[in-house]
């Protein structure tokens, strides 16, 4: 069972970029802080390690 409602439609990427921007700047909310990763899991790391190595940066 879907759990979006009948009625929603989807929207486009930027008018939801305008919205959250509107409302960080509504709230006073500035840039949120990257996560550090430090408590990545040998799993994750790898992953990460892998598409650095394909020459991608996550």
């Amino acid at each position: 069972m879907s759990t979006a409602s009948k009625t929603s439609k989807p929207i486009p990427l930027a008018e939801l970029a305008a919205m959250i921007e509107r409302r960080r700047a509504e709230t006073g909310v500035g840039e949120l802080p990257r996560n550090s990763g430090k408590r990545r899991t040998p799993g994750k790391k790898a992953l990460l390690d892998a598409i650095r190595d394909a020459g991608g940066n996550w």
